[in-house]
């Protein structure tokens, strides 16, 4: 399991000393992936940990608080999928007010490297004593987003550890490797360039709420989860894979949106779970969006739509064959 730390003050040695990749790595697409493995390579060769830096909220949520909701994933899930890669903790960076503030030279002596002197009584210190740090060429930090790959390699000769810039990545069928990249594919319904990006299929993860319970009158019991600050993905009917508490992953078909039929204020994944029976309220699982369908539809009464359930059902069952 990947350790999440909250903070970059006061923590103890066993929490420092790691080679680091540093971004917002939302999503951790394949173009964060090489960013982590560049760090991952320092790591091996300094014998030391692997961490990524990451930051909550998003920095774009703290600036623009009013902005659309475009995250790619929870915390818990930005763990999960950096397991696989070797990454032994997650800096989880609080951005607040102070964060906002610091100028790049601050932020790499602060938090990046620390004042190692000033250390309390219970052998705590501030700031991670990095000794590696990988990061994007297009990086940027600080107030005003003045620092950049170069500064902080020289920042870094300053303070002592060392810095790798990776270069972008061109994929050779000319999948665009960045977060932009995924939204506009998840915009456009285009689950499978979406999961190309990625590396994985875009999954939501949250916990399972009550509803009208509409979907029980006509045998359609559905799982129903918020969309909260997630990004919306081009509104309709999706072939899923839900994985539950308990480790199992079951099949299935869902309406994202907000039900043309029986508006809602704000969108909801709806995902009817095949061949299975059992209460999932209050309980979080975290759905794969494998392959979009159709868009959202009206329809004249319950006998029509459960007619076209019917045949979403049919259609998911083969997607997912």
């Amino acid at each position: 399991m990947v350790e999440i730390v909250t903070d970059w003050r006061e923590l103890p040695d066993g929490l420092t000393g790691a080679a680091v990749a540093i971004g917002a790595f939302d999503g951790v697409h394949r173009g964060h992936q090489a960013v982590i493995a560049a760090a991952r390579d320092a790591a091996r060769r300094l014998g030391a940990p692997l961490a990524v830096v990451s930051f909550d909220p998003h920095p774009r949520r703290w600036f623009q608080p009013d902005a659309a909701p475009f995250r790619l994933m929870t915390p818990a899930q930005m763990a999960r999928a950096m397991q696989p890669l070797g990454v032994d903790r997650l800096y989880l960076l609080p951005f607040d007010a102070d964060m906002a503030a610091m100028s790049d030279e601050s932020f790499a002596r602060q938090v990046l490297s620390g004042p190692q002197a000033a250390r309390s009584a219970a052998g705590r210190s501030d700031g991670l004593a990095i000794r590696h740090a990988a990061v994007g060429f297009d990086f940027t930090y600080g107030k005003g987003r003045t620092g950049s790959p170069e500064g902080l390699r020289r920042h870094g000769e300053t303070l002592g550890f060392g810095v790798t810039v990776v270069d972008r990545i061109d994929d050779p069928d000319g999948l665009k490797l960045s977060s932009s990249g995924v939204r506009e594919a998840l915009k456009a319904g285009d689950m499978t360039r979406a999961a190309a990006i990625l590396g994985r299929p875009f999954a939501i993860e949250g916990e399972v709420i009550h509803g009208e319970k509409r979907g029980r009158t006509i045998g359609v019991p559905t799982a129903n989860v918020s969309m909260g600050d997630y990004m919306r993905p081009a509104y309709g009917v999706y072939a899923v894979r839900t994985r539950l508490p308990d480790g199992r992953v079951i099949d299935g078909v869902a309406n994202l949106g907000v039900r043309p039929m029986f508006e809602i204020d704000q969108p909801l994944l709806e995902v009817w779970l095949f061949d299975f029976d059992a209460d999932l309220y209050g309980q979080t699982v975290e759905t794969e969006l494998v392959a979009f369908l159709r868009g959202e539809m009206a329809f004249d009464g319950l006998d029509a739509l459960r007619s076209q359930i019917d045949r979403d059902a049919e259609a998911a069952r083969a997607a997912l064959s």
